[in-house]
């Protein structure tokens, strides 16, 4: 009961009442009111995520809400790890999944900044075999109703850029339609059936690279939206300019400049007992089991798509950095017109066939590591042109709305076909609270 009284107290209150570990404290505290925020409203979100608990639907979740640079709102609820009895923690460590997505992002342009990298450059300059790559041109055969597909040439090689905006040809196999194309990543070791999702990490850079540039593309590069192995493929890429596991460069470059000290690509030492862990089944497939990824021990390669585990409380210092236009706390990662130029919408005149976006919901466009909303309007949830988010299968996802000057960052351990509801459900509950 302390522990929940707590909680219903605004933060600065809270901190002056019983001050929590130095890892929930990322940002400068500020009352709700003192940056436009209602905590009467800001408080309706323990009740509905508790709702979510109490039905199964996830164990437990981290919220960190800032506003104009300064934390108005940090939560933890439900468990950390129910089988064991264990309560959330503000410093739970979560499996962050495509959240890593935007930080291999920001890594590849730091090269950029440097003119070590260019957007334009073609991926074979620097993978083996990217340069010969084929294309799974489907073929239409009326007579059998069915659809397969020949082998062609790559009208021009995939560039920096493609690889950033997903506009690369290639695919996943967790949600290619294309199953001869699945197979063939399965075979390659892009995915282990009956494993974990969103899983190959037990290759090395080197083996990652060849056994990929050994499968065809799902489309032309640089003509179609399609979320995939992109950003792991930008990993490699930033690894052959820096001469750096794309991990050390992460470490030395991002992480540590922005003490983000519990974000990697493993457990470190200390951590295992921070672990949010899963209920083990998603409520929304008739409980079917699911898994998620092994992070006791470093994997074959970092996962630039798919592989790190960070808390609430850093990937709001690195979501606050990307609100600051590349800097936090006199630490500067970015240039203000790198973040522009990647919280920009780069799909316009593309093949786009399903909206891009972390929400289900249209509106929605995708810039270099993020998805972006285009409008204020379309999108089913609130928010303001040019918003910039993306999330993580494992339950996780943020938000900038730099008109709002809002960051948030809902943090979970729920692998669920349904978690954009999560998502939604947040953004919604936080915006309604702005009274200005």
């Amino acid at each position: 009961m302390l522990r929940r009284a707590l909680f219903a107290l605004p933060i600065a209150a809270v901190m002056a009442a019983a001050p929590l570990p130095s890892v929930a404290q990322p940002l400068r505290t500020a009352e709700p009111e003192e940056v436009g925020f209602s905590a009467e409203r800001l408080n309706r979100i323990r009740p509905a995520f508790e709702a979510e608990v109490a039905a199964g639907r996830l164990p437990g979740a981290v919220v960190m809400v800032a506003r104009r640079g300064r934390l108005a709102y940090a939560e933890a609820l439900g468990s950390r790890d129910k089988a064991a009895g264990a309560p959330m923690s503000m410093d739970a460590v979560f499996r962050i999944y495509s959240m890593t997505k935007p930080m291999t992002s920001v890594a590849a342009m730091m090269l950029v900044e440097e003119g070590r990298l260019h957007l334009t450059d073609p991926v074979g300059r620097y993978l083996p075999g990217f340069d010969r790559l084929q294309v799974a041109q489907p073929v239409v055969n009326p007579t059998l109703s069915r659809v397969s597909h020949t082998m062609v040439p790559q009208a021009k090689q995939m560039t920096v850029q493609d690889l950033l905006r997903h506009t690369s040809g290639l695919t996943y196999p967790e949600t290619t339609a294309n199953q001869t194309l699945r197979q063939t990543l399965i075979e390659r070791g892009f995915h282990t059936a009956g494993g974990p999702e969103y899983d190959a990490r037990a290759l090395s850079p080197d083996e990652f690279v060849g056994r990929l540039a050994q499968a065809p593309l799902m489309h032309q590069p640089g003509t179609t939206y399609e979320y995939s192995l992109s950003t792991d493929v930008l990993g490699r890429v930033v690894e052959k300019v820096s001469g750096q596991r794309l991990e050390a460069f992460l470490e030395e470059r991002l992480f540590r400049p922005l003490r983000m000290a519990d974000t990697g690509f493993a457990l470190k030492e200390g951590q295992a007992g921070r672990l949010a862990a899963h209920l083990g089944t998603d409520w929304a497939r008739g409980n079917a089991p699911v898994a998620m990824l092994d992070v006791s021990r470093p994997p074959g390669n970092a996962s630039g798509g798919a592989g790190a585990v960070s808390t609430a409380a850093d990937y709001l210092r690195f979501a606050q950095m990307l609100a600051n236009g590349g800097q936090l706390d006199g630490v500067r990662i970015l240039a203000p017109a790198t973040v522009r130029l990647m919280t920009a919408d780069h799909l316009a005149g593309l093949n786009v066939p399903e909206p891009p976006g972390a929400l289900g919901t249209p509106g929605y466009g995708f810039g270099l590591g993020f998805a972006v909303r285009l409008a204020d309007g379309v999108a089913g949830v609130p928010g303001n042109a040019g918003q910039y988010m993306w999330a993580g299968y494992g339950g996780t996802y943020f938000w900038v709305d730099p008109k709002a000057e809002l960051v948030g960052v809902f943090m979970s351990a729920a692998p669920s076909i349904q978690r954009a509801a999560h998502r939604r459900l947040i953004q919604t509950l936080v915006h309604s609270a702005l009274m200005e």
